[in-house]
């Protein structure tokens, strides 16, 4: 049986109380800003920790949009997270090269930088009192992407991130438990009490927030599966599932996505 280890936060260990942790488990995400626009000052010392991020290539780029009225939830500033392999060939060609490397493992590359710079500036933002969300869909408006903001061939766009001062203070997010999450020395096989009480810290806690009625927000089912939730039971493990379940189910999408930014991805 897994034996979970044993869970400690800032609250219940001084020792672990400093400001970054505790910036870091207290982080949400922001749907809702004021309408001050964080001055270039800021913009500026946010990108900047963003590439002290640690990185494979600095395979990451970043466009920035300050046209709130085109922005989810009317954020100030939008962020692109770009993969970027167009400035490796370009500096690689200064050196006499040519990029060599397969584009599946360039994209992951990328996606590791790109994801470690994002999250830096995440932090950074919430140290300087702005507020910020994740947007997924990216990848799947390549083309649009790439008009608007003429990227050139080589540069994914991978996703959004909307950033200002915060209009809100949503409660922070339930998380699984750590036992269902930190596996010391190998990986182990779930039990259903582990599989049971990991689903309830989730559902649980988001029903206890109201989160999905709030938002009236339930995925339709689809192929012909009957409708069995209302909102008193409709939480993340069924929203999640219906997700993975439901969405995106070949990847011929994403592929050609990918083939306009000028990735091939051949099997």
């Amino acid at each position: 049986m897994h034996t979970p280890p044993k869970e400690t936060t800032p609250e219940r260990d001084s020792q672990l109380d400093n400001p970054i942790i505790r910036a870091m488990v207290n982080r949400k995400s922001i749907r809702k800003y004021r309408p001050e626009i964080p001055g270039n000052n800021i913009v500026q010392a946010i990108v900047r920790a963003g590439q002290q991020a640690p990185f494979a290539i600095q395979l990451c780029s970043l466009i920035l949009s300050r046209d709130r009225e085109q922005h989810a939830y009317e954020a100030p500033l939008k962020f692109i997270i770009c993969v970027d392999a167009h400035r490796a060939e370009v500096v690689a060609a200064r050196r006499g090269w040519q990029i060599a490397m397969n584009d599946l493992f360039l994209l992951v590359l990328g996606m590791q930088d790109a994801a470690l710079m994002a999250q830096n500036m995440v932090m950074a933002a919430e140290s300087l009192g702005l507020g910020s969300c994740f947007l997924g869909a990216a990848p799947y408006q390549a083309e649009e992407i790439i008009a608007a903001y003429k990227l050139p061939p080589r540069v994914f766009p991978m996703a959004g991130l909307v950033m200002g001062y915060p209009a809100e203070d949503p409660p922070t997010r339930p998380r699984y438990p750590l036992d269902f999450t930190l596996f010391e020395g190998q990986y182990p096989s779930f039990d259903e009490e582990t599989i049971q009480r990991a689903m309830a810290a989730m559902d649980e806690g988001y029903l206890e927030q109201n989160y999905y009625e709030g938002m009236n927000t339930m995925i339709p089912l689809r192929g012909g599966r009957e409708e069995t939730f209302t909102f008193e039971n409709y939480s993340w493990t069924e929203h999640i599932s219906r997700k993975v379940g439901q969405w995106h189910q070949a990847p011929d999408e994403l592929l050609k996505k990918l083939a306009a930014c000028g990735f091939e991805i051949n099997g």
